[in-house]
């Protein structure tokens, strides 16, 4: 297995010689950009684990460069599309295999379902390998913090795949906000209508044979092994605990993007939920969620003041602002956030799209204050994959790090995680208290259980009917403690 980036890539080799026997000496692009690292003019080697769906639409938007290995669990998912648009490059079930027996990869896309985003980007970052995974970053806060601390151990170029984090709108959020336009902002309500896919799900009885194609255990990874069943695979995963993290997981570090970074948010110091029914093995259909954050340090022209954040997803939404016309939308389709400040209002879209101040009439006379970020171009549609990939291309010491980098994105989904852990949590009927430096919650003790349905469905029985509810009683400590960090299943490496 490679352990380091400073060997000569084949493709390199090949070129110094062959200037040699030109009489021109060429040295290595590793020697050019600085060790390790490719330069500007070079393409990179690229690999795809889950290529699939989202995978496969990251790769097209890095397609002048090499694609040179495809993984998926899921070989005819894979083949309606990047199988068959890259059919000369190596192709794996297995990541690991693929790490171990290819040594020419100089940068990796990861799409898979949350529960398998941490440990192959930590494999690959060990090697010197630049690390582009979606979203959400991992499945736990755990995940979420060694992948920033791998990050900047490797000194590899790392992006998170909320595309919104490079584009215009969030940027613009921030310099409104910092500028003191809207003054001091104590509280932000956020929401998405999602989940689009089934959730509060009874895990099902019924084993069905596993699709030609396929390698289920491999689709499980580091989770508890279940037997197939169409209700996991593909697309319904994110509403199950052990794969996915429900509709905060999916569209969290989209619509609460513009929230961490515009307020220099990090660990929140409380969180409470509330939803509607949930299982064991299953996200709710609805959720609220209210995170507390403490106060930050004060910037030159506005103050950082305590701030509680609040989410709403399944449709529900917060009260409207008062400064919207009857029948104007919140948001878009997919959901938003307003940002509620001390001399006005800002509301935006999803990704932090379409930013205005509120009432909307008050942009007529805005002065925008001096951009002071950078902009990367058409970032939704392509742009945010070749930030990254212009940052693999710098070296270390000279890199202008890509926009939502593991430095940024692990704390923002620490805080993702967080709410899951606080929806499974609501029985003990408390506000929770997080101590993010040692990642616990402060005020559990060996005492306090946890009430977690296991069963709850409508049923007819005798002539009556009525809600056949089953409960299972749990250690809540234990449990946060796994939550936390996750137990790998055997055989899987624990990080």
């Amino acid at each position: 297995m490679k352990t380091s980036k400073s060997s000569v890539s084949r493709r390199s080799f090949i070129t110094s010689v062959s200037g040699a026997l030109a009489g021109i000496t060429i040295l290595p692009s590793q020697v050019i950009a600085g060790l390790g690292h490719p330069a500007p003019s070079d393409k990179l080697n690229i690999a795809g684990i889950g290529v699939g769906g989202m995978g496969y639409r990251n790769l097209k938007n890095m397609e002048l460069q090499n694609i040179v290995a495809l993984c998926d669990v899921d070989a005819n998912y894979a083949n309606r599309n990047s199988f068959r648009e890259w059919p000369l490059a190596p192709r794996y079930s297995d990541f690991r295999v693929m790490f171990e027996r290819q040594r020419d990869i100089d940068a990796v896309v990861i799409a898979t379902p949350d529960h398998t985003h941490a440990l192959p980007a930590v494999m690959a970052m060990r090697q010197g390998i630049h690390v582009y995974l979606q979203q959400p970053l991992a499945h736990s806060v755990f995940e979420s913090r060694i992948l920033a601390e791998t990050a900047k151990r490797y000194g590899v170029a790392t992006q998170m795949g909320n595309q919104g984090n490079s584009d215009d709108g969030i940027r613009d959020i921030c310099e409104w906000i910092w500028a003191g336009k809207i003054g001091e902002v104590t509280r932000v309500d956020a929401w998405t209508k999602r989940p689009t896919w089934p959730q509060a799900l009874e895990r099902p009885e019924k084993e069905m044979r596993v699709p030609r194609g396929l390698d289920w255990d491999l689709f499980i990874g580091p989770a508890k092994m279940r037997p197939y069943n169409e209700l996991y695979h593909p697309g319904n995963w994110r509403g199950w605990w052990d794969f996915g993290s429900g509709a905060l997981g999916d569209m969290g570090s989209q619509i609460l993007d513009p929230v961490f970074k515009a307020l220099k948010l990090e660990s929140p110091e409380s969180v409470q939920a509330s939803s509607t029914e949930f299982t064991i093995d299953s996200a709710p259909k609805a959720e609220t969620i209210c995170f507390e954050f403490p106060a930050r340090d004060n910037l030159p022209k506005v103050a950082m003041p305590p701030l509680v954040v609040n989410w709403f997803d399944g449709g529900l939404m917060p009260n409207r602002p008062d400064e919207l016309k009857d029948g104007e939308r919140m948001g878009d389709a997919a959901g938003g956030c307003i940002f509620y400040g001390t001399k006005g209002k800002i509301i935006c879209g999803s990704n932090a799209s379409n930013p205005s101040l509120l009432p909307v009439s008050e942009m007529e006379h805005f002065q925008k204050p001096q951009r002071t970020l950078r902009r990367i171009p058409d970032a939704i549609n392509g742009g945010h994959e070749l930030d990254w990939i212009r940052a693999c291309k710098e070296s270390r010491e000279n890199r202008v790090e890509a926009s939502s980098n593991f430095a940024y994105a692990g704390p923002l989904n620490e805080m993702l995680m967080l709410g899951t852990m606080a929806v499974r949590m609501q029985s003990l009927n408390r506000k929770l208290k997080w101590d993010g430096a040692n990642m616990r919650f402060s005020n559990l003790s060996k005492s306090d259980y946890l009430h977690m349905p296991r069963k709850i469905r409508f049923e007819t029985f005798t002539g009556d009917s009525g809600f056949n509810e089953q409960y299972q009683e749990m250690p809540a400590l234990a449990m946060a403690d796994e939550w936390t960090r996750h137990t790998y299943r055997k055989g899987w490496e624990q990080i």
